[in-house]
């Protein structure tokens, strides 16, 4: 039904229209409902695993930049996500960047953004979340300075978001990989990264001394080898508990798409990225190990996908673009896929086949 008459009626508007209309509809109870009864992805024991010291139902997340205003927290777990990734929430309410700023590339299954990290601020996510979170959902919030703040008080603007939004928070995540915010991925030199990532760690502590609560941060895939690894290895020593790989790309080599939107510019995201996210976890596993957990993003749109990304190295996986083009059963097929293919190979569990291509 979605591939024949609903993503033709979404396709044929505007995407930031068919976005807002989307996210609009998963806030009505009646829809929740019959996602819950359609879509929900089945338990499996050998899919749930402790990561962060946090449990997860299965590996599948939805990345962020889809939810960024917390509206749709009780849709994503009927739709079966084990967790979803809020924001990136700014401290202070922002329009973003200038609207058209969302596009399509059919042939390529992607998106390009330059969103802007558009947010309602921390207030009114907070207001958003406040008492509709399912208790079986795990949610991490993606958190960035706004637009005006310089880089050198960005730690503070993250900070104050953090400060409004831990009671809702499993995790945190430092955004400073967007290419839609001017300037932004300078912070992801090594000095100035692990002293935004030092700064958030320390009041993430103080304000949740009764749990814990991990800050990642999320990496770029346009970043050379060596300079990345760098930034892991700073944004670790600022006592970051994990890495998100990757953010979008600016790059554009080998798009099928030769219409002018393939020439917008912002950050691509969807199956052009696959192989350059995959390419990054590997090297990160083989940098990191088992030592600090890799969250895998960009271009899973199958179980396929997903497991290969595990064995990879990432012991969660997100997707954000697949849920536009394949629609609400893309987390039911992919849940059950993966506990076919650990069947299939041997592994009596999800841990077991992380990495298992890098070792």
């Amino acid at each position: 039904m979605y591939s024949r008459a609903l993503r033709p009626a979404l396709f044929a508007l505007e995407a930031e229209r068919a976005h807002d209309l989307t996210m609009a509809a998963l806030r009505r109870p009646s829809v929740i409902h019959a996602l819950r009864f359609f879509a929900h992805a089945s338990p499996d024991a050998r899919l749930r695993q402790q990561v962060l010291g946090i449990t997860f139902e299965h590996p599948i997340g939805l990345a962020a930049g889809l939810d960024k205003q917390g509206h749709a927290v009780s849709a994503w777990a009927a739709l079966g996500f084990a967790f979803v990734e809020i924001g990136t929430v700014t401290p202070r309410a922002q329009a973003g960047n200038s609207r058209p700023r969302l596009f399509r590339l059919r042939d390529d299954a992607a998106i390009i953004n330059r969103l802007g990290f558009n947010s309602v601020g921390a207030d009114g996510v907070a207001r958003n979340l406040g008492g509709v979170i399912p208790p079986e959902l795990r949610v991490g919030i993606n958190v960035g300075k706004n637009k005006e703040t310089p880089n050198h008080m960005a730690a503070d603007d993250c900070i104050r978001a953090i400060e409004v939004l831990h009671p809702f928070a499993d995790y945190f995540v430092v955004n400073v990989s967007s290419p839609n915010t001017a300037g932004l991925r300078d912070l992801q030199e090594s000095r100035a990264l692990r002293a935004l990532v030092e700064q958030v760690v320390a009041r993430v502590g103080e304000l949740t001394a009764a749990r814990t609560v991990p800050v990642l941060v999320k990496v770029s895939p346009d970043s050379a080898a060596t300079d990345l690894l760098q930034s892991v290895d700073a944004a670790l020593e600022g006592g970051a508990a994990g890495i998100i790989a990757t953010n979008t790309t600016v790059t554009r080599t080998g798009l099928i798409t030769s219409a002018p939107s393939a020439r917008e510019a912002g950050g691509l995201s969807g199956a052009p990225l696959r192989t350059a996210a995959n390419t990054i976890c590997k090297l990160l596993f083989r940098h990191l190990g088992r030592s600090v957990p890799i969250v895998g993003v960009g271009g899973i749109f199958t179980a396929d996908d997903a497991y290969e990304r595990i064995r990879a190295g990432a012991s969660l996986v997100q997707l954000y673009t697949a849920l536009i083009y394949e629609g609400p059963g893309v987390v039911r097929r992919i849940v059950a896929g993966l506990g076919e293919r650990l069947a299939r190979d041997g592994f009596a569990s999800v841990q077991e086949a992380v990495g298992a291509d890098v070792r």
